[in-house]
This record gives structure tokens, sequence and C-alpha cells, in this order.
């Protein structure tokens, strides 16, 4: 199995020289690049693709919390870690959906925890999914079918499709996705916000401002970051997130 690809980011030589250390440490990691300013990591990142960013939050040109809402955009599921000296960044931290949040000076066992967590989620050592009461029951039930047809316009020209047979919308290198169950994927040209409108609220459920899925394709949930769960589908092998927050709005509308 190949090594997780890892990037990490900060104006200080001597924490980047840290973690170096801990990357080194850690079992099945690989460091693919490393950046002394905001601007400098975004190049890095559309050119090396990393799984997993570290980095500060107070850097020079662009903010950590700035890197994190543009790497979102390219690929929401880039595992973010932040690690400052300055814990009134913890709420933004939380908008950005960052898998954890470590604040300096932090103890290296702290750090290899949350490296060993990573490295267990994105390897597929998922925590046990959660059944929630009352919402795993109404999954195996079949909706009323949705008759409906969309007019998609995409940069392939315009498709009428099946709105049953969307699997799910989701945000993907800067354009919106959407996802047939035939793994037809087609890059459209409405907004995430736009398809949220159009696709009928009994079948479809946003789950993350980058995803949206059909709630009869959930399989399983599982605890994925600090504040978002992985959320399977049957049948395919895209995943979606799910923020805290709808997980527990999801919930409601299944008891």
């Amino acid at each position: 199995m190949n090594n997780i690809r890892i990037l990490i980011a900060d104006d200080d030589a001597g924490m980047r020289l840290v973690m170096k250390k801990l990357v080194e440490k850690a079992e099945g990691y690989e460091l693919v690049g490393e950046a002394e300013d905001g601007e400098k990591l975004i190049e890095l990142y559309d050119r090396l693709h990393p799984e997993v960013v570290l980095m500060d939050v107070e850097m020079p040109g662009m903010t950590g919390i700035e890197c994190a809402r543009a790497i979102q955009d390219r690929d929401p599921r880039t595992v973010i870690v932040f690690a400052t000296a300055h814990e009134e960044y913890m709420a933004s931290a939380f908008e950005v959906y960052a898998f954890d949040y470590l604040v300096k000076p932090f103890k290296v066992e702290r750090a290899m925890q949350t490296l060993e967590r990573i490295r267990d989620r994105l390897r597929g050592a998922l925590p046990e999914a959660i059944q929630a009461p009352g919402l795993a029951d109404r999954w195996g039930e079949s909706f009323e079918p949705v008759p409906d047809r969309m007019m998609l316009k995409h940069r392939d020209g315009i498709s009428f499709i099946d709105i049953p047979q969307i699997a799910m919308v989701m945000r993907e290198n800067r354009a919106t996705i959407l996802l047939m169950q035939d793994g037809t994927r087609y890059v459209v040209g409405d907004g995430m916000a736009e398809l949220d409108e159009r696709l009928p609220d009994d079948r479809f459920f946003r789950t993350h401002k980058s995803y949206i899925v059909n709630l009869n394709l959930i399989e399983s949930i599982a605890p994925y970051g600090r504040w978002t769960y992985v959320v399977k589908l049957k049948g395919l092998k895209d995943d979606a997130l799910i923020t805290h927050e709808r997980f527990e709005e999801l919930q409601k509308r299944f008891m």
C-alpha cells in the first residue's frame, strides 16, 4: 500500500523541522513538500495533490484558514490539520472542517496520535458505523418514486436525467460534480446551492457544504475527523462527508 502523501506549511523554519520529524517518525507517511507561506502552500498543493496538509494558521500571504477554504474547493476529502499557538482560531477551524487542531507547544505523542488516526481513516480502518435510533430502519425503506426529470447543463452540452438516479453532488477541483448511480459524472454549471434548491428534499440531503447525497443510497456513517463523519453510499466508490450538525439534523428526519 502506498504511503500517505503529506504537505506541511509554517512560516517558522524551526516548526517546519518539528513537523518533518513528526512525519518521518509516523509510519505510512511520505513528506512531499513544505511551504513557508500560504501562497506557496496552494502552489504546491495544486502540483503535488497531497492527501494530508499540516499547517499553521497565521502565515504570510494567505492564512491557514484561507488556504483550507481554497483546498476544500479543490478536494473536500483532503485532510487538514492545524498546528498553531493561537486557540482563538479553533472556531474558524471548525468552519473549514479541520480533522484536528493542535495547540503549540503540543506534545509529540498528541501529534502522533492524530497522524495515526488519519492513517486509519484513509487506509480503511474506520470505526464501526453509527446506527442511529430510527435512522437505520428507514434507510432500507423505499421512498415514493420521483417521476420528475432534470434538464442539466454541463460542459459537454445538455442532458435530461432521471432525478432518482442521481447518487451525489459534490465539489471537486473547484467544480460542481453530479455523480449518477451508474458512475457517470457530469461537470455542471449550477452551484451547490442551486442544485440543493432544485433537488427534492424528501430524497436528497445537504450533508456538508461540499456534498448533497441521495438518502436512499446511504449505507453507513462513521466518525472521520474531529467534527465530521464519512458517509458510505451503496454501490459507489466515492464517499461523502457530513458535519456533526447535519448528522444531528439527519437523525431528526428519521425519528
